[in-house]
């Protein structure tokens, strides 16, 4: 999760793995003293992403298109640690994911998926400024990227990861050659979602070697 914000309000970048998850978020903003953000985005449809949206109320929800058809699927599906084990039994491969998700959710009282209120096909540039480009790849077909040009940082989501596990095929790997197309001399931090921000000299290090 990310958060960018100055006086034209706040774009949170994810929403966090679970209601709780996200209501630590808004704890910790609000003892710093950072406003309550106004759009969250979803730099991608996967539950690790999205599951923590109902606990962020008031925030206009954007999202690339290909990502809502999946989410409302997702918002369909009676959620419970029942329904999560009798899921992996049928289908073992889901396993690490809906296990992750059943240690996640501490409750499911008044959880609910939330698609986007707000979706875009390319780019999209919010009023901060923001800017959102679809990149998509393996990992997820609505996979976007987050552009901050004042503070010259790309926050990349999951993007150019493999697929999800159950959907892993033998070789499948980081697609190192979206991120050769991503990188660009007027971006000098690159953070994706699950790993340590990387400078541009780093990331390119990274991708040729």
């Amino acid at each position: 999760m990310a958060l960018i914000t100055d006086e034209r309000g706040g774009v949170l970048v994810d929403a966090g793995h679970s209601p709780g998850h996200a209501r630590e978020i808004r704890a910790a903003l609000a003892a710093a003293g950072l406003p309550e953000p106004r759009w969250l985005v979803y730099t991608h449809h996967h539950w690790d992403h999205v599951w923590g949206a109902c606990a962020w109320p008031g925030v206009e929800i954007v999202g690339h298109v290909a990502g809502e058809a999946p989410l409302r699927a997702e918002a369909a599906r009676p959620w419970s640690h029942r329904y999560l084990r009798e899921q992996v039994r049928a289908e073992p491969r889901l396993g690490p994911s809906f296990r992750a998700r059943a240690l996640a959710m501490d409750s499911w009282d008044d959880f609910a998926v939330l698609p986007p209120t707000r979706t875009f096909t390319d780019e999209l540039e919010l009023p901060t400024g923001v800017r959102l480009r679809h990149v998509g790849g393996r990992h997820a077909a609505d996979s976007t990227v987050v552009l901050v040009p004042d503070s010259a940082v790309m926050l990349l989501g999951d993007c150019f990861y493999p697929p999800p596990v159950h959907l892993r095929q033998d070789g499948d790997g980081p697609d190192l050659a979206q991120v050769r197309r991503l990188l660009d001399d007027r971006y000098h931090w690159y953070v994706s979602s699950h790993a340590d921000p990387m400078t541009l000299d780093e990331a390119r290090a990274a991708v040729e070697g």
